[in-house]
């Protein structure tokens, strides 16, 4: 529920009707003191009236819960008692009447409003009354109907379009403090959004370091370790072994080279001045010259330029797929086919190998961090990543993308 607050000027006004009763008591007391028209007796009698009242308004108004105006009967119990202590106060000594003009205060907080109005009439009929008495004249009779009604009018209508006012001011107190909820509200969803959108930042830029680490110095340290073992089973063949310690040499260079493009989060270097066809030409010779197994690189349809984004991703899993074979396959050959057909784009790495059982919880679980960076890699691009093979059958990876251009400068 909202929380309101009170204005000053509202706070006043309560407090002045908190304690007007006590306040006109006590000068309505003062002056029949001090005006001494009863005897001593008549006059403690008086005053200890005035000490009843002014207990019937702690017991019955002061102790009532706020809002007063929501505890109808008793707030109308008192009013009469009010009116009640005030007339019998005021046929004993006329100068109480300043007692009983709190009633028009009082008034105010009788529900429902037409109540209110009736609480103000009577308080005017009575101080008027008893004061005047009945009129015995026309004229009388039309200054007393009168003043009645004028003090009805004025005061009743007053206290009506004061009910109104402060209802709408308390709605819109509510209205300010639901607005305060709901912004306070949308400043820690904010804040939840940021600190969610940092740990996914920090979270793909770990995932992409992992994929780029695994793909260059993973990659690289795994193919200069095969050359060094290489060179070492060599024995006299000095070409072989030299062979062998160049290719780890070229390794490692370009192992370093990647592995600081990575760090930048820049394109591969072979893309840079090729084009995706011819990058793939370069990395199929590199690993056919390693490996010592003949790579065949198709490409079909019209080749376009690519976004970046989609190279990077389409190279690096042709990278991938030719480790896996290079590690796993025991191959003879290995083909790779680049298509261009219309609004998509097709890599297929085919190979003659050992193949394996493939099934959804074994691709997903049992495959490596190999598959899992080339799925990652391919869905980033809103690509798809296809995984075909059997016992003897060889292997298949497939990679449907896009085809997104190179947006506009």
């Amino acid at each position: 529920m909202a929380q309101t607050t009170e204005t000053t000027w509202e706070r006043w006004l309560q407090r002045f009707t908190d304690t007007v009763a006590y306040v006109t008591l006590l000068a309505s007391s003062v002056l029949a003191v001090l005006a001494n028209r009863q005897g001593g007796e008549e006059l403690f009698i008086t005053l200890l009236i005035a000490a009843l009242a002014a207990l019937w308004t702690y017991l019955l108004y002061e102790r009532t819960p706020k809002p007063r105006p929501a505890q109808r009967l008793r707030m109308a119990v008192f009013f009469v008692g009010l009116l009640a202590f005030a007339t019998v106060l005021m046929l004993r000594e006329p100068r109480f009447f300043v007692f009983a003009i709190s009633g028009f205060f009082y008034a105010s907080v009788l529900r429902p409003l037409p109540l209110a109005i009736l609480g103000v009439f009577l308080t005017s009929f009575l101080i008027n009354t008893v004061l005047g008495g009945v009129p015995t004249s026309a004229d009388g009779w039309t200054f007393y109907l009168s003043i009645i009604v004028l003090q009805t009018v004025v005061i009743g209508g007053g206290t009506v379009i004061g009910e109104k006012v402060s209802e709408q001011n308390q709605e819109r107190k509510e209205a300010l403090a639901r607005l305060e909820v709901a912004l306070e509200e949308n400043a820690t969803l904010h804040r939840q959004l940021v600190e969610r959108a940092r740990e996914t930042g920090v979270l793909d830029e770990r995932q992409r370091m992992a994929r780029e680490i695994h793909d260059t110095i993973a990659h690289g340290l795994t193919g200069v370790v095969t050359q060094l073992e290489a060179a070492q089973q060599a024995g006299d063949q000095a070409d072989k072994r030299n062979r062998h310690i160049e290719n780890a040499a070229r390794l490692a260079r370009e192992s370093l080279v990647e592995a600081r493009r990575s760090l930048e989060a820049a394109r591969p270097e072979v893309l840079e001045s090729s084009t995706l066809p011819e990058a793939l030409q370069s990395v199929a010779r590199s690993w056919s010259a390693i490996h010592e197994i003949p790579v065949e690189v198709i490409t079909t349809g019209e080749a376009v330029v690519l976004h970046p984004e989609i190279e990077s991703a389409l190279l690096r899993t042709a990278q991938e797929a030719l480790e896996n074979v290079g590690k796993h396959a025991n191959a003879t050959r290995v083909g790779v086919t680049l298509s261009f057909m219309g609004d998509v784009v097709a890599l297929d790495v085919r190979d003659d190998g050992v193949g394996f059982e493939v099934s959804e919880g074994r691709v997903r679980s049992s495959s490596g961090f190999g598959l899992t960076a080339m799925r990652q890699r391919v869905s980033r691009v809103a690509g798809t990543l296809a995984i075909e093979s059997e016992p003897g059958g060889g292997t298949a990876v497939s990679a449907r993308v896009p085809a997104i251009g190179v947006p506009a400068p």
